[in-house]
């Protein structure tokens, strides 16, 4: 038995309550040393009422989360400006701020503006200043695209901010069937969406590569098939019922094909689907378990999980030659790699000492780096601009999310109010 929430996106978040009990928090357990300080202002607010969201409070709050800034506290501010004209240099210099953020919020109809600028407290003078108009409803998304213009111009690196989880929430029924719930949320578990709730495992979601589709493994039809679902018209499709193991979908960088696990055909191996035609393409046969696809991003060959050697090793296959390499050694066991967009890192769980591990292989080097001290860590994602993994891991014996910076550095947790949650996808940048 199923409970299918399809929502056309323009109308998903403000259906956010229907997944309240999904909702994550954010505890940060580690940043990077001497972080900026950044003092945030309120942002004024022009209009009738009251803002529909502190704008400043949510740029504050991701500009935490990414462990490279130390907000200054409200209660600490010696003045609220909300123009250039209103800055004393010397009230925050004195409060030992590096960066100001000041804006103005205003609201037409349906319609919100935003305008931001940045200064530089030592320097006076200002280093940026943008704008962002967008629905009234989208306004923490707007909020989002803030800090990523703020974190891209005291980085350098693109912010990814202005993103969205999938993941997968368990709650645990003692003496019946669990529920699960594919979730759908902003980038810092705000706004959850329950987009399938189901008795039957849920598991393996993912994104396509323009953020407008997603994939998963659903049992409820008895067994394991793969789904793809429309999130601007709710649109649901199931692609594979083959008997044996449907799993691990995985979209190509063009969009055209999935990649997935199948063992219709005996072992399970890597088969890749044409999207428009449905036509199956088998790329592995080994007796050995090929599993957990996941492509190049330049599309042209794909990586995966074997134990074709006796232990669960990643591989790598090419498209072009049809040729199989073995890309990990070091360890008895590596398994589900992501690779990140500039092509040369790659996430993985790792085993040392007994313990599962994430950790960041460097395939230009060949340096494997264990980022995490947890326990029985698994289903790394990493985000968009390469900065941060996402995975699932155990505290205070609940299923938790965690994250943690690419050098090792940054680490916070987002633990669920109720139950377990598993599997994190990270999207890909979304259009406006």
């Amino acid at each position: 038995m199923k409970r299918l929430i399809l929502a056309i996106v323009p109308l998903l978040f403000a259906l956010a309550a229907l997944g309240a009990r999904a909702e994550l928090t954010i505890e940060i357990t580690q940043g990077m040393d001497n972080p900026t300080a950044i003092a945030v202002v309120p942002f004024a607010w022009q209009g009738p009422g009251t803002a529909p969201e502190d704008i400043a409070w949510v740029v504050d709050s991701d500009l935490a989360r990414s462990g490279q800034f130390s907000p200054v506290s409200r209660s600490d501010m010696l003045g609220r400006p909300s123009t250039q004209n209103d800055i004393f240099y010397r009230d925050w210099r004195a409060i030992e701020s590096e960066y100001l953020l000041i804006g103005r919020v205003s609201a037409q109809g349906t319609q919100m503006r935003i305008e931001y600028e940045l200064y530089d407290v030592l320097r006076q003078k200002q280093a940026h200043k943008g704008v962002e108009v967008g629905s009234v409803n989208e306004a923490r998304m707007l909020s989002h695209r803030v800090s990523d213009a703020i974190y891209q111009k005291l980085t350098g690196i693109r912010g990814a901010f202005a993103t969205r989880l999938l993941y997968v929430s368990v709650t645990r029924v003692p003496g019946g069937k669990d529920y699960y719930r594919l979730t759908l949320a902003d980038s810092d578990g705000a706004r959850p969406i329950v987009l399938l709730e189901s008795r039957e495992p849920v598991m393996a979601p993912g994104w396509s590569p323009d953020g407008t589709q997603i994939s998963y493994v659903s049992f409820e039809s008895g067994r394991p098939a793969i789904y793809r679902q429309n999130l601007s018209t709710g649109a649901r499709e199931q692609l594979t019922n083959f008997k044996g193991l449907n799993g691990a979908p995985a979209w190509s960088p063009d969009g055209n094909t999935m990649a997935m696990v199948l063992s219709k055909d005996g072992s399970p191996d890597i088969y890749l689907m044409n999207l428009m035609t449905k036509k199956l393409t088998r790329i592995t046969r080994h007796y050995a378990i090929d599993t957990e696809p996941t492509w190049m991003p330049d599309g042209r060959s794909l990586m995966f999980t074997s134990d074709r050697g006796g232990r669960p090793q990643i591989y790598r296959y090419d498209l072009r030659t049809g040729t199989t390499e073995r890309v990990t050694f070091e360890g008895g066991y590596n398994a589900r790699a992501r690779v990140a967009q500039d092509g040369r890192n790659v996430v993985l769980v790792h085993q040392q000492n007994g313990q599962f591990h994430i950790a960041l292989l460097d395939l230009v080097t060949n340096r494997l780096q264990v980022l995490t001290s947890t326990q029985l860590d698994e289903s790394p994602s990493i985000a968009p601009n390469g900065s941060m993994v996402l995975y699932g891991t155990k505290h205070a014996g609940r299923g938790i999310l965690a994250a943690v910076s690419v050098d090792g550095g940054v680490k916070f947790r987002l633990p669920s109010r109720d139950g377990d949650v598993r599997e994190p996808a990270w999207s890909p940048y979304m259009s406006r």
